[in-house]
Protein backbone atom coordinates (compact mmCIF):
# COMPACT_ATOMS: atom_id res chain seq x y z
CA UNK A 1 0.00 0.00 0.00
CA UNK A 2 1.66 3.61 -0.85
CA UNK A 3 1.50 5.97 1.50
CA UNK A 4 -0.76 8.39 -0.23
CA UNK A 5 -2.94 5.72 0.08
CA UNK A 6 -2.79 4.92 3.76
CA UNK A 7 -2.99 8.51 4.41
CA UNK A 8 -6.51 9.12 2.17
CA UNK A 9 -7.84 5.70 3.86
CA UNK A 10 -7.01 7.19 7.40
CA UNK A 11 -8.74 10.49 6.40
CA UNK A 12 -11.72 8.42 5.25
CA UNK A 13 -12.17 6.73 8.09
CA UNK A 14 -13.37 9.01 10.50
CA UNK A 15 -16.29 10.01 8.00
CA UNK A 16 -17.20 6.80 7.55
CA UNK A 17 -17.63 6.25 11.39
CA UNK A 18 -19.42 9.81 11.63
CA UNK A 19 -21.70 9.13 8.71
CA UNK A 20 -22.44 5.80 10.37
CA UNK A 21 -23.80 7.57 13.37
CA UNK A 22 -26.10 10.09 11.85
CA UNK A 23 -29.93 10.46 12.93
CA UNK A 24 -31.55 8.62 10.37
CA UNK A 25 -35.38 9.30 10.19
CA UNK A 26 -38.30 6.89 9.21
CA UNK A 27 -41.73 6.90 8.66
CA UNK A 28 -43.57 4.65 10.74
CA UNK A 29 -47.10 4.28 11.04
CA UNK A 30 -48.33 5.03 13.84
CA UNK A 31 -45.71 7.47 15.35
CA UNK A 32 -45.16 10.98 14.77
CA UNK A 33 -41.20 11.91 13.97
CA UNK A 34 -38.61 8.59 13.96
CA UNK A 35 -35.57 9.14 14.02
CA UNK A 36 -32.82 5.98 14.62
CA UNK A 37 -30.19 7.95 16.62
CA UNK A 38 -27.98 4.74 17.06
CA UNK A 39 -27.90 0.78 17.01
CA UNK A 40 -29.22 1.44 20.87
CA UNK A 41 -31.72 4.50 20.67
CA UNK A 42 -34.65 5.53 18.65
CA UNK A 43 -36.53 8.59 19.36
CA UNK A 44 -40.01 9.97 18.23
CA UNK A 45 -42.97 12.07 18.91
CA UNK A 46 -46.66 10.90 19.98
CA UNK A 47 -46.71 7.07 19.18
CA UNK A 48 -50.19 4.84 19.13
CA UNK A 49 -50.03 2.53 22.12
CA UNK A 50 -50.86 -0.01 18.68
CA UNK A 51 -47.45 0.42 17.47
CA UNK A 52 -46.24 -0.87 20.65
CA UNK A 53 -46.27 -4.59 19.87
CA UNK A 54 -44.10 -3.57 16.50
CA UNK A 55 -41.59 -1.86 18.31
CA UNK A 56 -41.21 -5.43 20.31
CA UNK A 57 -40.88 -7.15 17.17
CA UNK A 58 -38.39 -4.61 15.89
CA UNK A 59 -36.24 -5.41 19.33
CA UNK A 60 -36.57 -2.81 21.12
CA UNK A 61 -36.89 -3.60 25.02
CA UNK A 62 -38.11 -0.60 26.72
CA UNK A 63 -40.13 2.35 25.87
CA UNK A 64 -39.80 5.77 27.53
CA UNK A 65 -42.39 7.87 27.53
CA UNK A 66 -41.75 11.61 28.36
CA UNK A 67 -45.34 12.62 28.29
CA UNK A 68 -47.43 14.03 30.91
CA UNK A 69 -50.54 12.20 31.59
CA UNK A 70 -52.91 14.72 31.06
CA UNK A 71 -51.41 15.90 27.59
CA UNK A 72 -54.16 15.29 25.17
CA UNK A 73 -53.84 12.14 23.34
CA UNK A 74 -50.77 10.67 25.86
CA UNK A 75 -52.99 7.41 26.79
CA UNK A 76 -49.98 6.40 29.53
CA UNK A 77 -51.99 3.67 30.56
CA UNK A 78 -52.83 2.00 27.18
CA UNK A 79 -49.11 2.44 26.42
CA UNK A 80 -48.41 0.83 29.67
CA UNK A 81 -50.69 -2.01 29.07
CA UNK A 82 -49.39 -2.56 25.83
CA UNK A 83 -45.59 -2.59 26.34
CA UNK A 84 -46.68 -4.82 29.05
CA UNK A 85 -48.95 -7.46 26.91
CA UNK A 86 -45.34 -6.98 24.62
CA UNK A 87 -43.39 -8.11 26.94
CA UNK A 88 -41.06 -4.92 26.89
CA UNK A 89 -40.72 -2.41 29.50
CA UNK A 90 -42.45 1.28 29.82
CA UNK A 91 -41.03 3.38 31.53
CA UNK A 92 -42.61 7.02 32.43
CA UNK A 93 -40.66 9.78 32.87
CA UNK A 94 -42.98 12.67 32.59
CA UNK A 95 -41.12 15.94 31.75
CA UNK A 96 -42.93 19.30 32.23
CA UNK A 97 -41.97 21.93 29.86
CA UNK A 98 -43.14 24.48 32.41
CA UNK A 99 -41.47 23.27 35.26
CA UNK A 100 -38.07 20.79 34.12
CA UNK A 101 -36.87 19.02 36.81
CA UNK A 102 -33.30 17.88 36.85
CA UNK A 103 -34.29 14.54 38.66
CA UNK A 104 -36.35 13.57 35.32
CA UNK A 105 -33.24 14.42 33.71
CA UNK A 106 -31.08 12.11 36.10
CA UNK A 107 -33.94 8.99 35.75
CA UNK A 108 -33.59 9.80 31.75
CA UNK A 109 -29.60 9.32 31.39
CA UNK A 110 -29.82 6.60 33.80
CA UNK A 111 -32.59 4.43 31.92
CA UNK A 112 -30.93 4.83 28.43
CA UNK A 113 -27.71 3.83 30.01
CA UNK A 114 -28.93 0.87 31.39
CA UNK A 115 -28.61 -2.52 28.98
CA UNK A 116 -31.58 -3.89 30.29
CA UNK A 117 -33.53 -1.08 28.48
CA UNK A 118 -31.33 -1.47 25.06
CA UNK A 119 -32.41 -1.25 22.58
CA UNK A 120 -34.70 2.03 23.79
CA UNK A 121 -37.85 3.78 22.27
CA UNK A 122 -38.41 7.18 23.59
CA UNK A 123 -40.85 9.50 22.44
CA UNK A 124 -42.68 12.89 23.97
CA UNK A 125 -45.38 14.74 21.82
CA UNK A 126 -43.42 16.00 18.90
CA UNK A 127 -40.08 15.11 19.88
CA UNK A 128 -39.02 17.88 20.90
CA UNK A 129 -38.36 16.95 24.99
CA UNK A 130 -36.71 13.91 23.68
CA UNK A 131 -34.06 15.70 21.99
CA UNK A 132 -33.73 17.92 24.46
CA UNK A 133 -33.07 15.05 26.79
CA UNK A 134 -31.02 13.70 24.12
CA UNK A 135 -28.45 16.59 24.51
CA UNK A 136 -27.96 15.58 28.25
CA UNK A 137 -27.48 12.15 27.69
CA UNK A 138 -25.09 12.80 24.63
CA UNK A 139 -23.09 15.18 26.38
CA UNK A 140 -23.17 13.80 29.85
CA UNK A 141 -22.75 9.92 29.35
CA UNK A 142 -21.59 9.86 25.92
CA UNK A 143 -19.10 12.33 25.98
CA UNK A 144 -20.31 14.44 23.42
CA UNK A 145 -19.25 18.56 22.57
CA UNK A 146 -22.46 20.41 22.80
CA UNK A 147 -21.91 21.14 19.09
CA UNK A 148 -23.06 17.24 18.22
CA UNK A 149 -25.04 17.13 20.72
CA UNK A 150 -27.38 20.26 19.14
CA UNK A 151 -26.72 18.60 15.98
CA UNK A 152 -28.52 15.79 16.52
CA UNK A 153 -31.02 17.21 18.75
CA UNK A 154 -32.16 19.07 15.73
CA UNK A 155 -32.50 16.34 13.80
CA UNK A 156 -34.65 14.26 15.92
CA UNK A 157 -36.89 17.41 17.41
CA UNK A 158 -35.83 20.15 17.66
CA UNK A 159 -35.87 20.90 21.47
CA UNK A 160 -37.88 24.15 22.17
CA UNK A 161 -34.72 27.02 23.13
CA UNK A 162 -36.57 26.86 27.22
CA UNK A 163 -35.92 23.33 27.19
CA UNK A 164 -32.59 23.27 25.15
CA UNK A 165 -31.39 26.36 27.69
CA UNK A 166 -32.43 24.10 30.35
CA UNK A 167 -30.61 20.85 29.47
CA UNK A 168 -27.56 22.73 29.24
CA UNK A 169 -27.41 24.50 32.47
CA UNK A 170 -28.22 21.20 33.64
CA UNK A 171 -24.84 19.51 31.90
CA UNK A 172 -22.78 22.56 33.01
CA UNK A 173 -24.28 22.15 36.90
CA UNK A 174 -23.62 18.45 36.65
CA UNK A 175 -19.78 19.22 35.04
CA UNK A 176 -18.79 20.77 37.91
Amino acid sequence: MTRRLAIALACLLPVAALSAQEPKKETVDGVRNFTNVSPTIACAGATEARVIPELAKRGYKAVINLRLATEQGADIEGTRAAALAAGIRFIHLPFNNQQPDPAVVDAFIAATSDVANQPTFINCGSAGRVAAMMIARRMLADGWTQEQALAEAAVIGPPSPANQEFVLKYVAERRK
